[in-house]
């Protein structure tokens, strides 16, 4: 029978298919319960929860004067060649990218990364900010906030794989390239860039410094990453365009590639580097093979891909769609670089029977393929705001038992968003950023299958 987190617990850790719940989230009853199996407590890291824009909270946009309101209207006072280009603009972008801005929401934004190889995670708290917590660091008990002026309005961030402490932030019209710098060992950055330094961790002397700016094509804000496996290459995209760009980080070049007209809600690289998978608003997605960079275009009738994620062996993709409560999974039939698939349902019944919700939101699969992690929309209001834990199997195909419900902190948590650890031996780690304004993990301990 699946595990229920009763009103006013929260949820702590699973230990074979019971997630155990307590009354209050304390290091001493996370050590009692899974502290001692893994030798480390995963403390939440508290962050300021942004309060939630008001109906007629328009921000004001760079580069504009004051505004003045005419007969209930705001207009800004521009030049006529100003507002002649500005209109022009806006014609363009309400005619190839009609609704992507309010569809962004939608999106499984990667607001949460673990990083690869160390107990490191980094979250978005806030609109300009990440914040780095460092598990490993028995003195750095305070978590480390990089800020910097080039870093506004963050919505991505993705830690480098095989390149040491090194992050990617995808913010308005470009992306930072943040690296650690140790005593002794400083960071370079890239030739003809500026370091700029951030924070500093009291305790290891450990400071981030931002070496270098990735500007993106036309300053159109970065809402998609994905690093290549090896770590060298970084692809991102935007929902303003059309087009998404591969980096060689190392020379700061980009190179566009482009396929059809919508705005881009995602991308994710296989495991292996032999795939890449990219998703637009208009319900379209495509499948390359990295090898010549060719690819085949899929259409879906029930709406756009807003979550994606690749099974540890890179065989297959799950997808969770805009307007449908089933999962599909996109199985690859022969080896690379051949792009030949196949689409096939994977029913969650209990989302819609059990919860009373409206829909999938977000998924996560951990590295294991055993794991996965769900939210959804609405529910009734024992459901509302719990996140799903699936056990799953992928021999032949996937299948899927419910194992129970995780409960968050705080006053009517809902989940921002959610990750895996990559690569945690003793099984997964599942961190949540809950809207309560704690970032918690949730280790998933069980005998595997």
């Amino acid at each position: 029978m699946a595990s229920f987190p009763p009103p006013g617990s929260l949820t702590l850790c699973e230990l074979n298919r019971d997630l155990i719940t307590v009354d209050a989230l304390t290091d001493d009853r996370a050590n009692q319960t899974y502290g001692k199996l893994l030798g480390l407590v995963f403390s939440p890291v508290p962050f300021q929860s942004p309060p939630p824009p008001l109906e007629n909270d328009v921000p004001e946009q760079e580069g504009t004067t004051p505004t003045t309101a005419i007969a209930g209207e705001t207009v800004s006072r521009k030049g006529p060649v100003a507002l002649l280009q500005g209109i022009v603009n806006e014609c363009l972008r309400r005619l190839f990218y009609p609704n992507d801005v309010h569809l962004l929401p939608e999106v499984n934004l990667q607001g949460v990364s673990w990083h690869l190889n160390k107990h490191i995670i980094a979250f978005i708290p806030g609109p300009n900010q990440v914040l780095v917590r460092d598990y490993e660091d028995p003195d750095g008990k305070d978590s480390i906030i990089l800020t910097n002026e080039s870093q506004r309005d963050v919505k991505v961030l993705e830690w480098r794989p095989n390149g040491g402490r090194m992050l990617a932030v995808g913010c308005k019209s470009g992306i930072c390239i943040w690296s650690a710098s140790y005593p002794g060992n400083a960071a370079s950055a890239r030739s003809g860039t500026i370091s700029f330094v951030g924070s500093l961790s009291r305790g290891s002397g450990i400071r981030y410094l931002l070496v270098d700016f990735l500007r993106s094509q036309n300053d159109e804000h970065v809402s998609a990453l994905t690093w290549s496996p090896d770590g060298r290459y970084l692809a991102s995209a935007s929902y303003e365009s059309s087009s998404f760009t591969v980096w060689d980080v190392a020379q700061g070049v980009g190179t566009p590639i482009r396929r059809g007209l919508g705005g881009i809600s995602m991308l994710k690289w296989s495991p292996t580097g032999d795939y890449f998978f990219a998703s637009k608003f208009d319900g379209t997605f495509y499948l390359w093979e990295t090898n010549t960079w060719t690819s085949e275009q899929w259409s879906s009738s029930s709406g756009f891909v807003k979550c994606a994620t690749w099974d540890p062996d890179g065989r297959m993709i799950l997808l969770a769609f805009s307007k449908s409560s089933t999962l599909g999974s996109v199985h690859f039939a022969s080896k690379p670089p051949l792009l030949d698939a196949h689409l096939l349902p994977v029913d969650l019944p209990e989302i819609l029977s059990l919860t009373g919700s409206q829909g999938i939101e977000k998924i996560a699969w951990d590295n294991s393929g055993e794991r996965l992690a769900v939210s959804f929309k609405g529910g009734d209001d024992v459901y509302s705001g719990l996140i799903a834990i699936y056990d799953t199997r992928r021999i032949p195909l996937i299948s899927t038992s419910l194992i129970g419900f995780i409960r968050g902190p705080g006053d009517n948590p809902k989940p921002i968003s959610f990750s895996f650890h990559g690569k945690f031996k003793q099984g997964p780690l599942l961190s949540v950023c809950w809207s309560s304004g704690f970032c918690c993990t949730y280790p998933l301990l069980f005998r595997s299958h």
